[in-house]
């Protein structure tokens, strides 16, 4: 017998069968790729018990002149500064009413009927008057949800809902009624002209009185997410605790006592409006301008997700959402003090009310905006750029004793993302890229150079640069810029996009980790509405791998000690830290596994007989005591015929395998005795326990020729 090493060429192929990658990697998760042999990623460690609302799509670290380690957490519904692991709210406000232009309503009643069924969905009450469309209703000690009234009857309900106390779900559960129970209501109605809210919109009263009943003054001046727009004078709000005593959902639904309107003092504050999660498609009548489409159909649209771009400027942030203005946050306030529109700062001139994307140059520092409005005109041009006044973000009107100033391109329809490298600003349409260098006051200022032509790019957020290099990902493949724009030579590409939902792809989220030469890209798959998946391009040894996480924000380390992430569960994470998944505070598992391509003797035409295993694993990092993964053999027949189908030994061939060896290796491994024949063979690497990290070297296995048959 002889002894045969495994050596596998690094990086995952999916481009090729099975067969055809033989001698390489073709699947894995949560595995990277280390001087050319697999290991599993490192852990990840949620950063503070606190939580902030959204799903965040931009991230931005700096430090302050105080020395303090901020970073912006830009969310679809808030922006905050993360500090110390605390999220303080900066969201800007769109309006405050002035004094006694809002007003509350609560209503209760009894029932009309008896509720026989725990299973119904209709609930006939005495009189609906005063009842909201939607809303939270309790009657005895169930809790009851309801999506719209006719008449005197509220429908759409679901039995036994759950209710906020103290910020904890508490379920109940369905039960029978007596005709003439107590009906009350969680829901408040707010009335309030051309208000301009949105769902989940927030809002902030003061001054606000008593309605008279359980819906004191300390419940109404609170902070609200506004649940249901009625029409465009109402909008409805959930009623709750405003403290963190623990209270009873009886306490905080109506009674008939809540009579009053909250006075004729209360003001509103209304936060900026929310944007959505994920893009929605919409079709027909409404959804594009009025007379497109086809005649008799209508249109289709799509309502883009809130994604943010950011910059410090010095140590103050500016910041804005796509089609929204520029926002400033001046650190040297508190954390507390919400952002302003940069237009309201003293001495501002002519600073565009919409843009697509804000960067900062590290060249002079000039405030850029992409896809944004025209000296002197409300409408946007997609493809203008704009720049203020050199160290002056304020300074947007262009004079001889400035260098404020505007260009357009010309190639393609929109600007989609900036970004700055090496002595230049780099600028993506969908369809090309611009290099915008800076070449002085009496030679306009900055000059636009064509670097790319025929390109494409996911998303604003798509792009990562590492070690002097811009890499992204496009609509159908991978590119670089260096000097000179080319794809990427990509051995994941039909994977990726194959299994890709292109209505998502302003979720894509790149950026590097450079401690380890890799760039990673966040995606949607075909059947999510959400980033699932990740690829990454190791650009130091040319090779890819992937897997599945869900991340809708990443941050490289460089002012803080590990790459920084969001997660869909409105937390950061540091990556890189551990071996384990400590998201939720409670350390769990990390799968990973690693499955190579078929590998046979000379071209496959004898079977082989593989008898003994000599591993080659490393469990340095590990925490757990007694660290293990399990390596698996897969024996084929023939080629492309597949793993784990059983078939018949007598007589019957599919020519799928039908046995396979499994074993687990510890650190004190030294060999595996097995029996696997067949006339290829896959090895798969794999851990599933808490505690265990590993790396992969040259494995050797113990093999003969066994004959034809």
């Amino acid at each position: 017998m002889a002894l045969k090493k495994i050596a596998l060429k690094p990086g995952v192929n999916r481009e090729n069968t099975r067969y055809a990658s033989e001698n390489g990697w073709y699947e894995c998760n949560n595995v990277r790729f280390r001087q050319g042999t697999p290991e599993k990623i490192g852990g990840w460690t949620r950063i503070s018990s606190a939580t902030f609302e959204g799903v965040s799509r931009s991230l931005w670290n700096w430090i302050t002149l105080s020395g303090q380690n901020l970073i912006g957490v830009a969310t679809n519904l808030k922006f905050y500064i993360e500090n110390g692991g605390g999220y303080n709210d900066v969201t800007p406000v769109r309006t405050t009413t002035s004094a006694g232009v809002i007003t509350y309503s609560a209503s209760s009643t009894t029932l009309s009927a008896a509720v026989t069924s725990t299973s119904a969905t209709t609930i006939a009450i005495t009189d609906a008057t005063g009842f909201p469309l939607s809303g939270v209703i309790l009657i005895d000690s169930e809790v009851i949800s309801y999506t719209g009234v006719t008449d005197n009857t509220l429908t759409g309900c679901t039995r036994g809902a759950s209710y906020l106390v103290s910020d904890v779900s508490t379920s109940t559960t369905a039960a029978t009624h007596s005709s003439g129970a107590a009906v009350t209501c969680f829901t408040i109605l707010v009335t309030h002209s051309n208000h301009g809210a949105l769902v989940n919109d927030y809002v902030s009263y003061s001054d606000a009185t008593a309605l008279g009943g359980n819906f004191t003054a300390d419940i109404l001046n609170l902070e609200y997410k506004i649940q249901s727009v009625e029409t465009d004078s109402t909008y409805t709000i959930l009623a709750k605790s405003f403290s963190n005593a623990t209270l009873k959902f009886t306490n905080l639904a109506s009674t008939s006592s809540d009579s009053g309107n909250g006075g004729s003092s209360t003001v509103g504050v209304y936060q900026i409006n929310t944007g959505v999660t994920s893009a929605t498609s919409f079709e027909g009548w409404g959804a594009s301008g009025w007379g497109s489409g086809p005649f008799n159909t209508g249109e289709s649209s799509v309502e883009e997700l809130r994604v943010w771009s950011q910059q410090n400027f010095g140590e103050d942030l500016i910041f804005g959402y796509r089609n929204g203005p520029i926002y400033y946050w001046d650190a040297s306030n508190t954390l507390s003090t919400r952002a302003v529109e940069l237009s309201s700062l003293s001495g501002a001139s002519a600073v565009p009310t919409i843009q697509n994307f804000i960067l900062v140059s590290d060249i002079n520092r000039f405030v850029f905006c992409f896809g944004t409005t025209p000296i002197g005109s409300a409408n946007k041009d997609p493809m203008i750029i704009r720049w203020s006044d050199q160290e002056d973000a304020t300074n947007w009107t262009p004079a001889a004793t400035n260098q404020a100033g505007s260009l357009r391109l010309s190639r393609g329809t929109e600007i989609v993302a900036a970004a700055q490298a090496r002595q230049e600003v780099l600028v993506w349409t969908d369809s090309s890229l611009y290099s915008l260098q800076y070449v002085g006051a009496g030679s306009g200022v900055w000059a636009a150079q064509l670097v790319g032509e025929q390109i494409s790019i996911a998303s604003q957020n798509s792009v990562a640069y590492a070690s002097g290099v811009s890499y992204w990902m496009g609509k159908d493949k991978f590119y670089m810029y260096d000097g000179s724009t080319q794809p990427l030579q990509c051995d994941l590409r039909k994977y990726v996009f194959t299994d890709f939902n292109t209505e998502q792809y302003n979720q894509v989220f790149g950026g590097s980790n450079e401690a380890f030469n890799e760039v990673w890209w966040f995606y949607c798959s075909s059947s999510a509405t959400d980033n699932d998946r990740y690829v990454v391009y190791n650009y130091l040894e040319h090779i890819w791998y992937y897997g599945s996480m869900a991340r809708s924000a990443w941050l490289d380390s460089g002012l803080r000690a590990f790459p920084l992430a969001a997660t869909f569960n409105s937390v950061l994470v540091n990556h890189e830290e551990g071996v384990d998944d400590n998201e939720t505070g409670t350390t769990a598992a990390i799968p990973a596994f690693i499955t190579s391509a078929d590998f046979d003797l000379e071209d496959g035409d004898r079977f082989m007989l593989m008898s003994r295993v000599l591993p080659d694993v490393s469990f340095e990092g590990s925490t757990a005591a007694n660290p293990a993964i399990t390596m698996s053999f897969f024996p084929l027949t023939s080629s492309g015929s597949g793993y784990n189908s059983p078939t018949s030994e007598s007589g019957v061939s599919t020519g799928v395998a039908t046995r396979s060896a499994t074993s687990p290796v510890e650190v004190y491994t030294s060999q595996i005795h097995t029996r696997v024949r067949g006339r290829q063979v896959s090895m798969k690497i794999e851990s599933s326990a808490a505690g265990v990290q590993w790396q992969s070297g040259a494995t050797r296995i113990d093999i003969r020729p066994d004959g034809r048959r």
